[in-house]
């Protein structure tokens, strides 16, 4: 355990150290790291699909703003890809994501993602934050009261999981019941619907495609519209690539499909 702890230490200084170091080469967080002028430099037809394909994205009205924020910044912590991180969690703080609700994206994701690419993203967003300076006022608690449980659904999850895996790996069956579901999700500072929109636009991103199906259901129980999801893994195919939406279009498929109307 204590050379746990060291080794999560030690990554820690070194992702900030990085994140500190790109403060100080770039300046301010909320513009690109690369400029169209940049782009136009190496890639002239990326810069007019930019300006163009993607810049539209932002402006379809499937998704509000703040809902486009979530599911790119999910999208980039699932893959890790940290260079754009500075502006678009400067991105979601503008369009109205709560500082405490990127801490729980990047909480929840640690699970849903890895603990490293979660520390990835503590390291820039604790630059973000400074900057913007957002305090622990602003944080969620470690340890805030929870969410009620619907005790029936989850006895059913709950068994469905132990019967098919218990078997086979019971410590991350017992893992995924008591931090997981019975902690995680219930944790009041981040909407189940906003939490559910996280999760999937993590498991597409990262081409977890088998999981899709479970959190797609749930995400919509928890709120998601069909027509959101339809956009969200639209907004995902620009940032988590064609292949990764295309991927996940059978399941979304099957999903709606099967659910009462």
């Amino acid at each position: 355990m204590k050379l746990m702890a060291l080794m999560i230490v030690a990554l820690s200084l070194i992702s900030t150290t990085w994140a500190q170091g790109q403060h100080t080469q770039t300046g301010r967080k909320s513009e690109p790291m690369q400029t169209m002028n940049d782009i136009t430099m190496v890639a002239p037809a990326l810069e007019k699909y930019a300006q163009g394909p993607l810049a539209d994205l932002w402006k379809r009205p499937g998704l509000t703003p703040r809902d486009r924020s979530i599911v790119t910044v999910a999208a980039l912590i699932a893959r890790n890809q940290t260079i754009e991180m500075p502006y678009y969690f400067n991105l979601a703080l503008d369009n109205g994501v709560k500082p405490r609700e990127i801490s729980e994206i990047i909480t929840h994701l640690a699970f849903y993602s890895g603990w490293e690419n979660a520390m990835s993203a503590v390291a820039v967003a604790k630059v973000v934050f400074a900057d913007r300076k957002i305090g622990a006022d602003q944080l969620p608690a470690a340890s805030p009261s929870p969410l009620p449980l619907d005790k029936e659904a989850e006895a059913k999850r709950a068994t469905s999981v132990e019967q098919q895996f218990g078997s086979v790996a019971q410590g991350i069956v017992q893992y995924t019941t008591d931090v997981l579901f019975r902690d995680l999700w219930l944790r009041p500072d981040l909407a189940p619907r906003d939490r559910s929109l996280v999760t999937v636009s993590a498991l597409i991103a990262s081409g977890q495609v088998a999981q899709i199906a479970y959190h797609l259901n749930r995400a919509m129980d928890n709120g998601l519209t069909q027509t959101q999801a339809a956009e969200m893994v639209t907004h995902l195919a620009f940032y988590a690539g064609w292949p990764n939406a295309f991927s996940a279009l059978p399941v979304l498929k099957d999903v709606f499909e099967r659910r009462p109307r």
